[in-house]
């Protein structure tokens, strides 16, 4: 049966249930590898990085394990789905949103925001900060840090917009990237990259906020990809299967 492309529409999560479905009809068993991610993306017809976020959803779900140095495995139990609100968007689809919206909330900030709206900006700072630096949770302090710009820039339905974002998409798929992929110099880099932001927005220079914000989220999404290829580099890939398609 040939394959077929898959529609776009929260696109990982189409590729999950497609996988989830061969699985728990026995085309990959327990205990078994799935196909290379670049064999997957060239059968299914979509994206490398649709694929990673479809395996991180069904790991999240349970349906296979991602071991270092073995690849994707398929666990033996099959799980309850996780709903579908808990699951946020895309992690790579989401970064490259934020990216367009969020770099220009910066520009617009270093243009309009006030000394009491720059200095809760650099309070966000200093919270992540701190928090890095005593091992504690640190996303309420990194939200705020982008809705502080996000208020700066003056636009409500950009604010909305941000805001959104980060409450809505950034659900378990992307919380479950976070948890293979952060490591203390990714930490120490984002504390960076904000900074390189704030200072921006000080020195109201809305071109160069603008690419600070830019530079900051292809930061992170190349360090998500690298982090990913580190995790399931493996000693031997398993033999090419065919995917079937969609029935």
């Amino acid at each position: 049966m040939p394959i077929q492309a898959i529609d776009s529409h929260r696109l990982y999560r189409r590729i999950a249930r497609h996988l989830s479905e061969l699985i728990s009809k026995g085309e990959f068993r327990p205990g078994e590898r799935l196909p290379p991610e670049r064999e997957l993306a060239k059968q299914l017809a979509v994206s490398r990085p649709s694929v990673r976020e479809a395996l991180i959803a069904l790991e999240v779900e349970g349906w296979v394990e991602i071991r270092v140095g073995s690849g994707v495995v398929v666990k033996p139990l099959r799980p309850l789905p996780l709903p579908s609100s808990e699951e946020g968007e895309g992690p790579f689809e989401l970064l490259r949103a934020r990216a367009i919206i969020e770099g220009e909330t910066a520009a617009l900030a270093a243009k309009e925001a006030t000394v009491l709206e720059i200095a809760e900006i650099r309070a966000a700072v200093e919270e992540l900060r701190r928090s890095h630096s005593s091992g504690q949770r640190s996303e309420s302090a990194d939200r705020r840090f982008h809705v502080a710009i996000a208020k700066g820039a003056h636009n409500g339905p950009l604010a909305a917009v941000v805001q959104l974002l980060w409450d809505q998409g950034r659900g378990t798929v992307w919380k479950r990237m976070e948890r293979h992929f952060s490591t203390p110099a990714l930490r120490a880099a984002t504390i960076r990259d904000h900074r390189a932001v704030l200072e921006a927005i000080e020195a109201r220079q809305p071109q160069k906020a603008r690419k600070a914000m830019h530079q900051h989220l292809a930061r992170v999404d190349r360090e998500f990809s690298r982090g990913w290829t580190r995790l399931k580099q493996q000693p031997q890939q398993p033999k090419a299967r065919h995917v079937p398609s969609q029935s």
